[in-house]
C-alpha cells in the first residue's frame, strides 16, 4: 500500500476513533501489525490548537512508524492552516474527516455533513493539498443518506484535487454505525478512480477482512471498533491475508500482558487521574469475552481511582 512517497508495510490501518486512538492505542496496535495508525481527530478552529485536550490528540512524541494526523472542519483556510501548523509539528500525513457521522459534528456542517456540498468539498480538499507538501488523505462516507449517495462522485473531486488516499466507509451517514456495510459503492468507488481506496466498516475477523479485499478490489483495509481491546486482530488479518493461514488467538497471559502494559502508557500519557478514568472503556472492551471474569469483579475494577488499585484488581482477575 502507497501513499504518496510512504509504502506501508501492509494492508492495514487503524481507524481514528475520537477518544480512543490516541498515542497509547496506537503505539498497541502497531505492535501488533497495525501498518498505518491514525491519529483522533484535531479541530481545525485555531482557538482550540493551543488546548490540552487537542495537544495530546496530535502527540506522536516517540511514536514509531509513519505520523498520520487527522483534521476536521469546515473553512477551507483554517483547515488549510491546520494542515500546515500539524505536518510543522511532525505529521508526515494528513487526513481530512469528511466521514464522521456524530450529531455533534454534522451540527456545525463538518464530518459526513460536508457529503452534501461537492463545491465546500472542493474547496477544502484545494486549500489543504496545495497548502503542504506530505501527501493528504481523505475519509468519507457512501453519502447522505439511502437517497444522497455520492461517494463517486466525491472520490473523482478527491482524486482532481491531488488526494493520495480515499478511505470510504461503507455506510451512508444517516446509517451511523446500524445495518450492514454496504461493499458494492466501495467497489464502485475503486472502478471509477486510480487513487489507492482503502475500505472501512465491518472488519472484525482475518476471514471477513479477505472477504472485504475480494468484495471491493480495494487496495487497504481500516479497522476500527474491532481493534477496541483486540489489537491482535491486525496480525491475525495480516497473516491470513499474506499466506492464508490463520494463527492462535492470544493467551489468557498475553491478554493480561498486552492489558497491563497499555494501563501503564495510559497512566504515563494522561496522569493518574485522567488515565485511570480513561483506562476503564479500555478494560472492559479486552475483559468482555473473557468468560471466567465475573460481572463482580468487572465492577470493582471500574469503580478503582487509583492505578495501583486498578491494576492489584486486574492482576487478581486473571490469577483466580
Amino acid at each position: 500500500m502507497q501513499i504518496g512517497p510512504y509504502q506501508l508495510p501492509n494492508k492495514l490501518v487503524l481507524a481514528p476513533m475520537a477518544g480512543i486512538s490516541d498515542r497509547p492505542f496506537r503505539g498497541i496496535c502497531k505492535e501488533f501489525g497495525a501498518g498505518l495508525a491514525v491519529s483522533e481527530m484535531a479541530a481545525s478552529n485555531p482557538a482550540l490548537r493551543d488546548h490540552k485536550k487537542t495537544l495530546l490528540k496530535a502527540d506522536h512524541d516517540g511514536e514509531k512508524g509513519l505520523c498520520s494526523v487527522q483534521i476536521l472542519g469546515t473553512d477551507p483556510k483554517h483547515m488549510a492552516n491546520a494542515a500546515i501548523y500539524n505536518v510543522q509539528h511532525g505529521a508526515q500525513i494528513i487526513v481530512i474527516n469528511m466521514g464522521c457521522p456524530t450529531k455533534k459534528v454534522c451540527a456545525v456542517a463538518a464530518g459526513s455533513a460536508l457529503l452534501r456540498d461537492t463545491e465546500l468539498v472542493k474547496k477544502i480538499l484545494d486549500a489543504v493539498v496545495d497548502a503542504v507538501a506530505v501527501p493528504v488523505t481523505l475519509k468519507i462516507r457512501t453519502g447522505w443518506d439511502a437517497q444522497n449517495r455520492n461517494a463517486v462522485e466525491i472520490a473523482r473531486i478527491a482524486q482532481a484535487s491531488g488526494i493520495a488516499a480515499l478511505t470510504v466507509h461503507g455506510r451512508t451517514r444517516a446509517c451511523k454505525f446500524e445495518g450492514q456495510a454496504e461493499y458494492g459503492t466501495i467497489r464502485q468507488v475503486k472502478q471509477a478512480v486510480s487513487i489507492p481506496i482503502i475500505a472501512n466498516g465491518d472488519i472484525g475477523s482475518a476471514e471477513k477482512a479477505q472477504f472485504v479485499l475480494d468484495a471491493t478490489g480495494a487496495d487497504a483495509l481500516m479497522i476500527g471498533r474491532a481493534a477496541q481491546g483486540n489489537p491482535w486482530l491486525f496480525k491475525e488479518i495480516d497473516c491470513f491475508i499474506s499466506d492464508g493461514k490463520a494463527i492462535e488467538k492470544p493467551s489468557v497471559t498475553e491478554i493480561y500482558g498486552t492489558l497491563a502494559a497499555h494501563l501503564e502508557k495510559l497512566y504515563s500519557f494522561y496522569g493518574t487521574v485522567t488515565g485511570v478514568r480513561i483506562a476503564r472503556k479500555h478494560i472492559s472492551w479486552y475483559l468482555k469475552h473473557l468468560d471466567f471474569i465475573s460481572q463482580d469483579i468487572k465492577d470493582k475494577i471500574n469503580q478503582a481511582t487509583q492505578p495501583t488499585q486498578q491494576m492489584m484488581l486486574i492482576h487478581s482477575a486473571f490469577t483466580l
